[in-house]
């Protein structure tokens, strides 16, 4: 594979591609900022408004509302910052564009005043949907097609994924909780300044990964203009018109804003299925399947995104926090996830490929399935939690749960995630046309967001 003369002149470090490890640190930073915001966004939200450090004064209800609309987006932009790169910039410059908002929308959200707060969640939100399709998307135009350390590259830059996020909820988190809100925030911005700085000092290694794909002559590839083609062909209008149809009776039932959420999917449906006549035989069987997975996806992310939401106020209200004298902070159960991750992401990457070896190849599409079964088996433990609360006959709680079934149940979901995510991420990457590869990235990451939705909806 290293004959192919594209990557014959590429660094190693670890026998991976140094550009792997460039990467690695821009997507550790960006997820630091991501998470470490994450983790107090709920809390800062329900805070009362008095006070040392007061928050917003919101009930539970409205904040699980706004993080299961802010987590959506966040990974819904993911489409339109993957046809970006795809058609105009090239993942590359997609990515420093991300990085851009991000260190923008991070820092207005140090600043305490209700526009800023607006202002950066809509900022993160552009900055996420450009960079995160198109950072994954160039892990895997790092190695040849074929080639073996594929799936590995992926659980190494999963890891940097987890390493900011274990980091992020437990120094954004305690300095949320005990210092300001605004400072918190401020330290996320700070970690995605120092992963943008990272990225543009990495460019000699990422030379030839993430740039805008030309035909072999050079010159500009003939694709469709998605949006117009949509009203071109019957398959796409049809699917387009049947969607939009729903959007309506959404929009009367449950309100514009889901309303216009189906309108949106519409739009995406119609896309998916101008890319999908695009293909030739082989292309189409891929990116059907491809597809497919989309559905497993919004399931798995639908129950694990609770972290975020129920179970973070869950730890916060129904969780006996103190542990030898000190209390635990609410949010530094958001890094358990991501600690977990970084102590078993290579044994699950060893365990699949010594499985491999035994003559027992499983495909990504068990994979996946096995992780949402997994990730199921750790809302068990929270059900025993949850028999431990008492309460008085005014309905305040007597005694608490013990912490160490959020462990348990984020140690479950941590396995799943492992068995689902990383190697969806690298089967997007084989089976995608490369011409598409950065709008399937973002088509995966949009599913993410309905599946955080949903995560939000669960938790009103």
């Amino acid at each position: 594979m290293k004959d192919n003369p594209a990557f014959a002149g590429q660094k190693e470090l670890f026998g991976h591609p140094i550009g792997l490890f460039i990467l690695f640190l821009t997507e550790m930073w960006e997820r630091f900022s991501y998470y470490g915001m994450r983790a107090i966004l709920v809390l800062y939200l329900v805070s009362t408004t008095a006070g040392d450090n007061p928050g917003l004064g919101w009930t539970e209800g409205d904040a699980y509302a706004l993080y299961g609309w802010y987590t959506m987006f966040v990974y819904v932009a993911s489409i339109p910052g993957g046809i970006l790169a795809d058609k105009f910039l090239g993942q590359k410059k997609a990515v420093y564009l991300g990085g851009i908002f991000l260190c923008l929308g991070h820092g207005i959200l140090a600043i305490e005043a209700p526009w800023a707060f607006y202002t950066g969640l809509f900022l993160i939100v552009l900055g996420v949907g450009c960079l995160k399709p198109n950072i994954s998307t160039m892990v895997g135009g790092l190695y040849p097609k074929g080639d073996q350390r594929r799936d590995m590259g992926f659980y190494i830059f999963y890891m940097g994924i987890n390493l900011g996020a274990a980091i992020s909820a437990i120094a954004v988190g305690y300095v949320g909780e005990n210092i300001g809100w605004h400072y918190g925030f401020g330290m996320a911005g700070i970690g995605m300044v120092i992963g943008q700085l990272t990225y543009m000092w990495g460019q000699k290694y990422l030379t030839h990964v993430g740039n805008l794909v030309v035909a072999e002559d050079g010159k500009e590839l003939d694709r469709p203009s998605l949006i117009m083609d949509i009203f071109k062909h019957k398959n796409s209008l049809t699917g387009f018109l049947i969607t939009a149809s729903l959007s309506a009776y959404v929009w009367i039932s449950a309100g514009w804003s889901y309303g216009a959420l189906v309108l949106g999917i519409a739009f995406a449906v119609g896309i998916g299925i101008v890319i999908y006549n695009d293909g030739n035989k082989v292309e189409k069987d891929r990116i059907l399947v491809t597809y497919l997975s989309f559905l497993i996806i919004i399931v798995f992310w639908g129950s694990f995104e609770q972290a975020g939401g129920l179970l973070n106020v869950y730890a916060k209200n129904k969780t006996n926090l103190s542990l030898g004298g000190f209390d635990v902070p609410a949010s530094w159960f958001q890094s358990v996830n991501a600690i977990f991750i970084l102590v078993f992401a290579t044994l699950v990457g060893l365990f699949w490929g010594w499985w491999k070896t035994r003559g027992r190849e499983s495909s990504s599409l068990f994979k996946m399935a096995i992780g949402v079964v997994i990730m199921g088996w750790g809302f068990l433990f929270m059900s025993q939690a949850s028999m431990e609360v008492t309460y008085d006959a005014a309905g305040e709680i007597l005694n608490k749960s013990g912490m160490h079934w959020l462990v348990l149940a984020y140690l479950f979901h941590t396995i799943g995630e492992l068995c689902a995510s990383p190697v969806a991420l690298s089967f997007i990457t084989k089976l995608a046309p490369e011409r598409w590869v950065a709008f399937m990235m973002g088509a995966y990451f949009a599913a993410t967001g309905l599946g955080n939705k949903v995560a939000g909806l669960l938790g009103e």
